[in-house]
């Protein structure tokens, strides 16, 4: 069965020409958004969702997501990923693969833009410290923090806390790791207010577009990864040949390279990488697609299974990679010691800022003494988590009085 495009699209499976937009019945745009929870008039010159992903750019999360760790610290060199160009990679990938669906473009984009506006300093080792701290009061989970960023605790307008985003792109947020099962988890108690409001069917996948992000999310950081690991000496070429995904392509580098600078080869691997992860979801997601025959968004989200999607061969691949991965890159002894040491200063500015609030700034410091005791440590874990890298090391300078090297 055909699948059924607007009325202006080509036949489907056809690639798009560059600049060329058409979405399908079961693109988000398709229909009108399911709104915001507080009711605006809509904007004269922009969709609903581009007016999100707007409101994403301006927001204070996202410009601290500049010197946000992804793996390696941003003063260990200035070519490795932060989680500013994390997401940005996230977002262009998001697009490519929502473009050649025929998806919509700016919400996909939205999704992969704020995806880690949560994350807390020092990458997965800050929330690692958080989530201990804050084991007695709900945990710290940084998809769900995300979320209370968006919904709360950016505070730009009059009319409202937070960023006020469509039903549709909050989805995305909840949705990011797939429907949620779990009614008490982190995400489903930050997103509650908008469930409670329109129900967000937790227990369903989210639109094509936000499964689009969530792929392009995994795209990005195994590419960049790689490319990372082997300019920081931690991957040797040699290792990266037995690699899934990537050693096929690092082998048919090398022998094309000659006497090609290493970082050419480098650039050469990961790019290639991006190409075949990248062109194994659309052909994937276009088998599905046809198979599924969706006439409307809501056909994407009751499929019963991701429908945006890797082919089984290579999410085995994509298992093992991550796998190498880990035990190459992320638990490398070199990263581990840093990232202890970031867990240590993390734990310890959030003890002295819950036992002396006289060490927050001001207005964070009235707001924590109208508080209850729960109340008073979600306020410092927000405080904390919403730190850069270097503003952490300058607190913990100033308030233990220490010089620290994170090295």
């Amino acid at each position: 069965m055909p699948i059924k495009l607007r009325p202006d699209a080509n036949d489907y499976g056809q690639s798009l020409r560059p600049g060329e937009r058409a979405p399908a019945c079961y693109a988000a745009s398709a229909e009108p958004s399911r709104g915001r929870l507080h009711a605006e008039s809509e904007c004269p010159t922009r969709s609903p969702f581009q007016r999100d992903r707007d409101r994403v750019l301006h927001s204070t999360a996202f410009r601290r997501l500049t010197y946000k760790t992804q793996v390696f610290l941003p003063h260990e060199g200035d070519h490795y990923r932060t989680r500013l160009t994390h997401t940005l990679e996230v977002a262009q990938i998001a697009r490519t693969v929502a473009r050649q669906l025929r998806l919509d473009e700016d919400l996909a984009e939205t999704i992969a833009l704020a995806h880690d506006l949560g994350h807390s300093p020092f990458g997965h080792a800050g929330e690692r410290a958080l989530d201990a701290v804050m084991r007695d009061f709900g945990g710290f989970d940084h998809n769900a923090q995300s979320i209370r960023i968006v919904m709360s605790l950016e505070r730009k307008y009059l009319a409202f806390d937070g960023l006020n985003l469509t039903w549709e792109t909050l989805e995305g947020l909840a949705k990011h790791n797939g429907p949620i099962g779990d009614r008490s988890s982190p995400v489903a108690k930050a997103v509650r207010p908008v469930d409670e409001w329109r129900s967000l069917a937790l227990d369903k996948w989210a639109s094509a577009e936000a499964q689009a992000a969530s792929l392009a999310d995994d795209i990005a950081y195994l590419s960049h990864d790689v490319d990372d690991g082997l300019r920081a000496g931690l991957i040797s070429l040699d290792a990266l040949f037995e690699a899934p995904v990537a050693g096929a392509i690092a082998r048919d580098v090398a022998a094309l390279a000659g006497d090609a600078e290493v970082g050419r080869s480098i650039y050469e691997i990961t790019r290639r990488m991006i190409t075949a992860m990248v062109s194994d979801v659309i052909g994937e997601s276009r088998r599905r697609l046809a198979g599924l025959a969706p006439e409307t968004s809501g056909d994407i989200r009751n499929a019963g299974r991701a429908t945006i999607a890797f082919s089984e061969p290579m999410m085995r691949d994509l298992a093992k990679l991550k796998a190498f991965l880990f035990q190459a890159v992320y638990h490398h002894r070199k990263v581990m010691d840093v990232m202890g040491r970031a867990e240590q200063i993390v734990s310890n500015l959030f003890g002295r800022y819950n036992a002396d609030p006289r060490s927050l700034p001001d207005d964070w410091r009235d707001a924590f003494m109208t508080l209850d005791a729960r109340g008073r440590t979600r306020l410092t874990c927000d405080f904390l988590a919403g730190q850069t890298d270097r503003y952490a090391l300058a607190e913990y300078r100033r308030l233990f009085d220490a010089k620290v090297e994170l090295r």
